[in-house]
């Protein structure tokens, strides 16, 4: 949340624009934010926000407002409004063809263009700017959802804060409503000194909690003589529910329902790992040093049962070893000393290295008959040697997999196809995810091996009654991790887990009344909307996109038209959709807001063009850094359904790692 008056309109002299973003916090701001809210409700992971900014022009001239928020990639824009003077300008969501040609027509009579775009690997930016006349007032709205995703035992809640000067009125309220009950719940930030905290306040019930940071002016100073902002990073919310070993959690709400499985305590698959790794020349100096540094410590972690081996190419492919060898210390430590002396040069030959893992698979003698086998492939560029073309890669690599084990797929930087790398991942049971290269790209590459390290559930279907649910989401999973949660629904729930072999079943129970179940979200003020439909279209849109990017041209279409019929109806700006925000009359600007996608399927941000307006302030740059581009949701694997007010017996089955003793009488053995 970062606002500016700008460069050009601010009387400097040209020589020292530059030097204005230093220096601009001991004079006086011409607009002045003197109220800024950061409202956000969290029910059942579903998270909408509202963030609401008063700015005032205490200048005698017209000058230029730039507001600008930072949100989650995960997040769908959901509105946006500028009230000038007592007059509303709303963004309007349109099809994105349609908005586009609205934008081009404005572009050719001299107009401006606003974007969302990129800023770094969690976040994007929304940024819009208005001319405010002499001691006019504007207030800018923002609402935005997005559901928090389980990982690694918690879900997150990142608010950036960046007001870039001291705010009279500043507040930020975090609502969560839990029916599961809290666990526990923890905030965080990079800013936070012990005069700020003495602003922070948090309320925790069993179910509810209420945090509140609100800073006073003089809280805010980095300086008491100077009036220079601390609100400069993150706002973090961190917590978790309580569960128990039942088949999870269903909540309904006026006809919708979702249900929420996180088993734990639950045994771990052994892994059969392969690293394939890059050392190309692209990959030289910094980036394989991280590399290094990320494999080292990923080698610390491999639990003894696990096996593993090395793949690395170039122009040519090299294996480690001709087999898999099981994590033992003696073998953990050779293999320290292989990546060690890792170097990078020659060009980069996709195809035969992947191959090369799979059969390495196929041959590995002697592994654990219940494990889960997967290949993890680390690349910065094109396929330069050996076959290049990329839908014969994904052809080659997809039929040599068959199934048979998980591909994930790590793009280093900005020089890969990263459309590529998502459908090669997509369409062999993995996922696909960008390593932005900045200082922390080796805990990246660690964070991500976390994520997938704890294997405990593979091949997940869920079932229901065809004349119970209708509308249904995706309901099949290839692997579930420790720390993560599947979403999915219905109001009576069967869950049974197959093993490998014949070890005895398992199966879970799960009953639900649906009067009973709707009562607990009745007159609660944590409530937005009908938030488990907003959840399940939001759920839908995702994985519709998901689907699409491995699709045939045919059904890619038909998923596309769904996912954006959707998106119109739930006014959701997707990749599908913009938002397209009208200014005054002799403005002659007008605004078209784009998701950006990691992959640039549906295209990359649109460059913000300025002109000067007559009689106006001028044209300069917002106090802020200028993002990359590139972003894209993370689509999980959640599921949900809307439903006939009945009770229902649906059954998910799958397999599970090897069996251990439970206490809760509702495993069956």
């Amino acid at each position: 949340m970062c606002w500016g008056d700008t460069a050009a309109a601010s009387g400097y002299p040209k020589e020292r624009r530059a030097q204005k973003k230093a220096v601009v916090f001991f004079f006086q701001h011409a607009i002045e934010i003197y109220s800024l809210h950061v409202d956000c409700k969290v029910t059942s992971r579903f998270a909408h926000t509202v963030i609401t900014s008063k700015i005032v022009n205490r200048a005698n001239e017209s000058r230029e407002a730039t507001f600008e928020v930072e949100l989650p990639k995960t997040a769908f824009i959901t509105n946006f409004s500028m009230s000038i003077d007592g007059k509303v300008y709303p963004g309007i969501i349109k099809e994105k063809v349609s908005a586009q040609k609205e934008y081009d027509t404005a572009v050719s009579r001299g107009q401006s263009a606003g974007l969302v775009k990129i800023t770094d690997r969690k976040l994007e930016q929304f940024h819009v700017s208005v001319s405010v006349a002499a001691a006019s007032k504007v207030t800018f709205e923002l609402m935005y959802e997005e559901l928090l995703k389980r990982q690694l035992g918690k879900f997150e809640l990142l608010l950036k804060v960046r007001p870039k000067q001291l705010v009279k009125h500043f507040q930020i309220d975090v609502h969560i409503f839990e029916p599961q009950g809290i666990r526990f719940l923890a905030t965080d930030s990079t800013f936070m000194t012990n005069e700020l905290t003495e602003a922070l306040t948090k309320v925790q019930t069993e179910t509810k909690a209420h945090i509140s940071f609100k800073p006073t002016v003089d809280q805010q100073k980095i300086n008491p003589e100077l009036d220079e902002t601390l609100l400069n990073g993150d706002f973090v919310v961190r917590y978790d529910v309580k569960r128990g070993a039942t088949a999870g959690v269903i909540q309904i709400v006026n006809g919708y329902f979702v249900h929420y499985f996180a088993p734990h305590e639950m045994p771990v698959f052994p892994k059969n790992v392969i690293f394939v790794i890059d050392r190309s020349g692209s990959m030289a100096g910094r980036k394989i040093e991280q590399t290094r540094d990320a494999l080292l410590k990923i080698l610390q972690d491999l639990r003894p049962e696990d096996h593993f081996s090395f793949i690395t190419f170039n122009s040519k492919v090299a294996e480690w070893k001709s087999s898999l060898l099981p994590a033992t210390a003696e073998h953990v430590a050779s293999a320290t000393g292989f990546v060690q002396t890792l170097s990078a040069g020659g060009g980069t030959d996709i195809n035969r290295a992947l191959l090369t893992a799979v059969s390495v698979l196929d041959k590995a003698e002697r592994l654990p008959e219940r494990s889960v086998s997967m290949i993890i492939l680390l690349t910065d560029g094109q396929p330069t040697s050996g076959e290049s073309n990329v839908e014969v890669i994904q052809e080659n690599v997809q039929k040599a997999v068959s199934g048979k084990c998980a591909l994930f797929c790590l793009g280093f930087g900005f020089d890969v196809s990263y459309n590529f790398l998502e459908k090669m991942a997509l369409s062999n049971g993995g996922i696909a995810r960008r390593i932005y290269e900045n200082a922390d790209a080796a805990l990246q590459l660690q964070g991500f091996y976390q994520e997938v390290a704890t294997p405990i559930l593979m091949k997940i279907e869920m079932q229901y009654p065809e004349n119970a649910v209708e509308r249904l989401t995706k309901n099949n999973f290839e692997l579930f991790f420790e720390g993560s949660e599947i979403v999915s629904g219905t109001a009576f729930l069967m869950v049974s887990f197959l093993p490998l072999q014949h070890v005895g079943g398992l199966t879970l129970k799960e009953e639900a009344n649906v009067r009973e179940k709707e009562q607990v979200f009745q007159n609660q003020s944590y409530i937005f909307g009908n938030f488990i439909e907003r959840l399940w279209a939001y759920l839908t849109i995702q994985q519709l996109l998901e689907k699409s990017v491995s699709a045939q041209e045919e059904e890619q279409k038909a998923l596309e038209a769904r996912a954006l019929e959707l998106s119109l109806q739930y006014s959701f700006v997707t990749p599908l959709t913009s938002m397209v925000v009208t200014k005054p009359t002799g403005q002659q600007q007008m605004e078209l807001a784009n998701k950006p996608t990691e992959a640039g399927k549906w295209g990359h941000r649109i460059t913000l063009l300025k002109r000067a307006v007559p009689g106006g302030s001028g044209i300069g740059s917002s106090y802020s850094n200028v993002p990359r581009q590139g972003a894209t949701p993370e689509a999980g694997g959640q599921g949900l359904a809307s439903f006939q007010n009945k009770p229902h017996g649906p059954f998910l089955k799958g397999e599970a790692g090897p069996t251990t003793e439970m206490e809760n009488n509702l495993f069956k053995y």
